[in-house]
């Protein structure tokens, strides 16, 4: 009898034990490309939320990170069917190109699995929220900048990466719309390449000598000063106003030869992705818009070494 109680009393520690145990959530991640320092520090900012929240709620967030090594959408659209198939409770994806990954967003939305998008949006897709600037504002917001830096006359180039990111499309349409308020200013063209620093740099490089009678650069991404020394002019001879505040960048900050950086939240499109996929998948509440904006930070010789110190938490420790 002594025997069947403790028998007893140990199958009854274990059912308690058991369901003690924490829900295990796992969250998929895809973003454009592994070695982009934004996406890096969305990574360590889903982490974070992932950690913070699994302390707050009692639960096991874990973030399942399928990023291709380089930008390709065919591979994104296979990493979402996978991480599906894997079980993942909910997406968060920055789409390379909205048209080859609407599809699979909706096949995971279908079977049950909410997503979120970040960054850059599948908006005819059934995604729940997007997290990310106004992309149209964001161009504004860059040829403004460049704009009063020029003293409202020359001749810029615009910068704009992936010619299929559809964020970039409406930052692009932003900037020009922007440039027609500054009679002063002509926009010679839009320049697209692959979104690698050496990539982005090489067209620098190739149109500057082509065009050199250009004064002012809108890069509506900052991929070229991820590299050092891409600028191959004189501080103040060409200006140049981006998108993005990386650590690299912000060199160039400090030479003089980029007076206005625009800071997109890189940190919290992990971060805040996170923090609405668990509010949808645990309590079932959906955000009051569908669009949910981040506000851009400018960053400048006066406030570059302060900015800064947010690299520390950002990117991968």
């Amino acid at each position: 009898m002594k025997k069947l109680l403790l028998l007893l009393a140990g199958f009854a520690a274990g059912a308690v034990l058991a369901s003690a145990a924490p829900r295990v959530i796992t969250i998929g991640l895809v973003a454009k490309s592994q070695g982009n320092p934004v996406f890096q520090a969305a990574r360590v900012g889903a982490q974070d939320a992932a950690k913070e929240l699994s302390a707050k709620l009692g639960l096991d967030i874990r973030i399942d990170w399928r990023t291709p090594n380089e930008e390709d959408a065919q591979k994104q659209a296979e990493a979402i069917e996978q991480l599906v198939l894997a079980g993942a409770e909910g997406l968060a994806v920055s789409c390379s190109d909205a048209n080859k990954l609407t599809d699979a967003i909706n096949r995971a939305v279908d079977n049950g699995v909410p997503v979120a998008t970040f960054d850059s949006d599948a908006p005819a897709s059934k995604r729940f929220v997007t997290y990310g600037v106004d992309d149209i504002e964001c161009g504004k917001q860059t040829m403004d900048e460049l704009a009063k830096v020029m003293g409202g006359k020359g001749v810029v180039a615009i910068l704009a990466g992936n010619q299929n990111a559809p964020n970039l499309q409406k930052r692009v349409q932003g900037a020009r719309e922007a440039a027609k308020k500054y009679p002063g200013i002509m926009v010679r063209d839009t320049y697209y390449h692959k979104e690698t620093p050496q990539d982005a740099a090489a067209k620098v490089e190739q149109v500057m000598q082509a065009n050199p009678d250009i004064t002012g650069w809108a890069m509506i991404g900052g991929w070229p000063l991820f590299t050092e020394n891409a600028l191959k002019w004189q501080p103040g001879t060409v200006q140049c106003v981006a998108v993005d505040a990386l650590p690299a960048q912000l060199a160039y900050i400090r030479s003089g030869h980029v007076p206005v950086l625009l800071a997109q939240q890189c940190y919290e499109w992990g971060h805040r992705s996170v923090e609405l996929l668990i509010e949808k998948i645990v309590h079932k509440k959906n955000p009051p818009a569908v669009k949910e904006i981040s506000a851009l930070i400018p960053v400048t010789k006066a406030n570059v070494d302060e900015f800064g110190k947010n690299w520390v938490k950002w990117l991968p420790r």
